[in-house]
């Protein structure tokens, strides 16, 4: 398995690991708030650099054709989208916001960021499907990586739209459903990182350079 592979999942994995945790209720309760908003924020900064190695094995690999590559188009959009998380899941960390503070500062780069990688996840999943969008060719390990890291990606998004801070009560639009949205999505990109290691094993298939995503809540 070639470097840049090993460390694009293992990024992956370990953000997966951070966002399938920090939704449980047992867990903040365990270790409070204020250590359940870094370990968001961590998860991110590895969800990041794990984009970022993605993005530029795309473009190596694409040579002068990346600007008209659909993997690449998946991997840079899928890199805005990461680092707009870390924006959201930093301002997450702060005490005292108001709901207006909390809608613009967490929940607006939150939405724009699970946009990105819902574009991401489908261009990514066109690639591996051909010619066909919704019946792949071949049910091959990449289209299986694809179709599971879509899930994570539509998973993500319904924990965005769930997120929104309502101006009238002051408390989040369905809390149960962002925070288990946020676990299953982060299981679907945590079996996409596993699914990466096995396709990067046999080098005769092409892997499309996507994979997770992160969450603030």
């Amino acid at each position: 398995m070639r470097a840049w592979d090993r460390w694009i999942a293992v990024g992956f994995a370990i953000g997966s690991v951070c966002f399938f945790i920090g939704p449980f209720p047992g867990f903040q309760q365990l270790v409070g708030p204020g250590a359940v908003g870094v370990v968001f924020f961590a998860g991110s900064i590895f969800f990041t650099l794990a984009a970022g190695l993605a993005l530029r094995e795309a473009t190596l690999s694409r040579g002068s054709r990346w600007g008209s590559d659909p993997s690449w188009w998946s991997a840079a959009i899928q890199f805005v989208g990461t680092l707009l998380f870390n924006f959201d899941t930093f301002d997450a960390m702060q005490d005292g916001l108001s709901t207006t503070q909390q809608n613009r500062l967490i929940w607006a780069p939150d939405v724009f960021g699970s946009a990105a990688f819902l574009l991401s996840g489908l261009l990514a999943y066109r690639v591996a499907t051909g010619p066909h969008l919704l019946r792949p060719i071949r049910r091959d390990r990449p289209w299986r990586m694809a179709a599971v890291n879509l899930a994570g990606c539509v998973f993500f998004g319904i924990s965005a739209v769930a997120s929104f801070v309502v101006p009238s009560s002051g408390s989040v639009l369905d809390l149960a459903a962002a925070n288990w949205t946020t676990a299953l999505g982060a299981a679907c990109f945590f079996a996409g990182a596993l699914m990466l290691i096995s396709i990067s094993s046999h080098r005769g298939e092409a892997v499309p350079a996507t994979g997770g995503n992160d969450r603030s809540r």
